[in-house]
């Protein structure tokens, strides 16, 4: 993390930026470099606490070979690895007890679809979920996702220690490793109603949702008053 000691000063790289637009107002460039300071603090400040996350000490051992159910059969906590040595886990808010799986969850899934065949070049990328495989794949196929690879935690033993203790319907992603010879839990999204700001709905950090890079880069921002959709008119 030292290296970012050494940086130009963010205001100062602002300054250097050529761009401009059409009929932009004297106002809205000064004020649009000011932004861009700040933007350029925020991605150094991204940049350092990855850093800070990668230098964790070794996580807890996976105290057991929790088992699942995938799309080709049953399997095992270490099989989900593949041949990979890290694996992120995403917990699926869609268990027997819901009519239908959650329609944040599933955009976000959605815009993970795209990306899994890229991911998976450096890691392995798994979704769990607490219904059935046969209706977890059912749905896989209404959504049309080609490349996510689904397992059911029927048991729930993996979702009660590594989500919720009380098998509560809620989503997680977790990280895990394999590194000589061991599994261990590297890093998890902590971030909950307990740790929350004011005012926002609660949110982690980073932010795994494309959809909120988007929609933050617009006046309309993320907005109150809409939530995405499980079913869109073709």
């Amino acid at each position: 993390m030292d290296h970012q000691q050494n940086l130009t000063p963010a205001s100062e790289l602002a300054k250097k930026n050529i761009v401009r637009f059409p009929n932009e107002s004297y106002e809205y460039r000064l004020a649009r470099e000011a932004l861009l300071a700040e933007e350029i603090d925020l991605r150094r400040h991204i940049e350092r606490v990855a850093e800070q996350r990668r230098a964790l000490p070794p996580g807890g051992i996976v105290p057991k070979e929790y088992q699942f159910v995938g799309e080709d059969g049953p399997v095992v906590f270490s099989d989900l690895f593949g041949d990979k040595e890290t694996l992120a886990i995403y917990s699926y808010m869609y268990g027997a007890q819901r009519e239908q799986p959650c329609p944040m969850c599933t955009s976000l899934l959605s815009a993970w679809d795209g990306e899994a065949a890229d991911v998976a070049q450096r890691i392995a990328l798994v979704v769990v979920a607490r219904s059935p495989i046969e209706r977890l794949i059912a749905f896989k196929k209404q959504r049309g996702w080609q490349h996510l690879r689904l397992f059911s935690d029927i048991r729930g033993d993996y979702t009660r220690a590594y989500v919720h203790a009380e098998d509560a319907n809620i989503p997680a992603f977790n990280v895990f490793t394999r590194r000589d010879g061991a599994i261990r839990h590297f890093w998890s999204g902590e971030m909950g109603f307990q740790t929350a700001d004011p005012g926002p709905d609660p949110r982690g950090a980073p932010d795994l949702m494309p959809l909120w890079t988007i929609l933050d880069s617009t006046p309309e921002g993320r907005g109150g008053n809409w939530y995405p959709k499980l079913h869109y008119p073709a």
